[in-house]
């Protein structure tokens, strides 16, 4: 056990000025994988009797998850799990294809013998995690994958905004890992983390930039079949008779 945490039936929890990050990470957790949807509410009061804590950690966790553009604190002051903004997805999708395009274009033409091995050690991560089926897991170690080949490119700025937009489409990648799996419409990205880890490794700048916009289009389009997908379909509804 971390010298910084203490156990409380059974429980590890933080010492004592540790509790926000506690909190913190667990509803970061929560969120992503949907265990708390959008819109739903989070009580101060109602967290802090959930941790066992005062209300100040749990006030500075939820700070922090809106600085994560996780929660979103309303005009009377409540806060709420930060909506799926569906309308901005056109333009989300936009701007993350034009960062995975640059980062990836750069990785292909500066990587090193290290950060090859650095990408391969988070793709096997990656296929680690779909083997277990967690798909929280698996949204993680996709962002480190995409990040090591990120922190390739050298470019430290282009980075730190990556990092941003892809834990701001964690959600939706959850989403998609799960349609995928319920309706076997598709494939879990592996196959194209490996295609970008050989053109990275030949650097082959154009075809790494041709199949990271792919690899964009390629989550778009699982999102849209998500959202269309017709629950009711082979279910036969007919009409009363008057």
């Amino acid at each position: 056990m971390m010298r910084d945490e203490i156990e409380i039936e059974g429980e590890a929890r933080p010492a004592k000025g540790a509790g926000w990050k506690w909190v913190y990470d667990t509803l970061r957790n929560d969120i992503l994988s949907l265990a708390l949807p959008p819109g739903d509410l989070l009580d101060e009061t109602s967290l802090a009797e959930r941790f066992g804590l005062s209300r100040s950690p749990v006030r500075e966790a939820l700070i922090r998850l809106s600085n994560d553009a996780l929660v979103v604190t309303l005009p009377n002051r409540s806060t709420i799990v930060a909506p799926i903004d569906v309308v901005s997805f056109p333009k989300y999708v936009e701007a993350l294809d034009i960062l995975q395009r640059m980062n990836t274009r750069l990785a292909a033409e500066l990587r090193t013998p290290a950060d090859l091995k650095a990408i391969g050690k988070r793709q096997k991560d990656f296929e680690a995690a779909v083997r277990k089926g967690n798909h929280l897991a698996m949204s993680e170690a996709n962002k480190q994958f995409h990040m090591a080949i990120a922190r390739a490119g050298r470019n430290s700025y282009l980075a730190s905004f990556y990092d941003r937009l892809l834990d701001q489409g964690r959600r939706i990648l959850h989403l998609h890992f799960e349609y995928l799996e319920r309706t076997h419409d598709g494939y879990l990205l592996t196959d194209e983390h490996d295609q970008m880890i050989e053109a990275i490794r030949d650097q082959d700048v154009e075809r790494a930039d041709a199949l990271a916009h792919a690899h964009t289009r390629q989550f778009r389009d699982n999102f849209i079949n998500f959202m269309t997908e017709n629950y009711s379909k082979g279910v036969t509804l007919t009409q009363n008779a008057l």
